[in-house]
C-alpha cells in the first residue's frame, strides 16, 4: 500500500524517526483540498503514542478537506544544512501517513489540548493551563492524525557520519 524508500541506506530507524516527532514544534501537514487540489499546510503539533495531534479553527479549508477524506500525510523536517560548494543540503525529515479525523468527545479534546499546551509552555502551571484552556474551550477544535507509515531519511553524508563514530 505505501512504497517502499528506495534510498534504504538513507533510511532513518523507527526511534529516531519518533524522536524527530516528538521534538520538533512544526510540520506541514497534506490534506485533498478543493477541486482535489492538494492542500499543504505549516501547523504546529505534538506527537503522542503513534498519533499526531493539531488544534484548528472551527471552520476552513483544512476542516473542509479534513471532512471530504480522511487521509492525511504530515512531513516534519528537523535538518536542512545547505552545502554549496556539494551543490545539496545534509537533510533529516520524517514523514507519516495515516488517517486524520476532527476530535468530538469533550475528554478527547481535552487530553489532546492538554498534550498541545504542555509541549509549547512546560513550565506553565496546571491552574493556569486550566484557566487558558477553559476560557477558549468554546471555539476549540482538534485534530488527531493516527500514524499507518512512517518514513524517516537522512543525507547519505549524514549516515556516513555516524557510522564513523560507531
Amino acid at each position: 500500500m505505501f512504497r517502499e524508500m528506495r534510498r534504504k541506506k538513507q533510511i532513518l530507524g523507527k526511534q529516531e524517526s519518533i524522536d524527530v516527532l516528538k521534538n520538533k514544534t512544526a510540520g506541514v501537514l497534506a490534506l485533498l483540498g478543493d477541486d482535489d487540489y492538494p492542500y499543504a499546510v505549516p501547523i504546529s503539533y505534538v506527537y503522542d503514542n503513534s498519533k499526531i495531534y493539531f488544534h484548528s479553527a472551527k471552520e476552513g479549508h483544512k476542516i473542509d478537506a479534513i471532512k471530504k477524506c480522511s487521509k492525511a500525510s504530515f512531513c516534519v523536517i528537523d535538518q536542512d544544512n545547505i552545502v554549496p560548494e556539494e551543490y545539496t543540503t545534509y537533510f533529516r525529515s520524517v514523514i507519516v501517513f495515516g488517517k486524520i479525523r476532527i476530535l468530538e468527545d469533550e475528554k478527547e479534546i481535552r487530553e489532546a489540548i492538554e498534550r498541545l499546551a504542555i509541549k509549547y509552555h512546560p513550565e506553565d502551571s496546571k491552574e493556569n493551563r486550566g484557566w487558558v484552556i477553559s476560557k477558549e474551550w468554546r471555539s476549540l477544535c482538534l485534530i488527531e492524525l493516527s500514524i499507518e507509515h512512517m518514513t524517516g531519511k537522512e543525507a547519505v553524508e549524514l549516515v556516513k557520519g555516524k557510522k564513523q563514530f560507531e
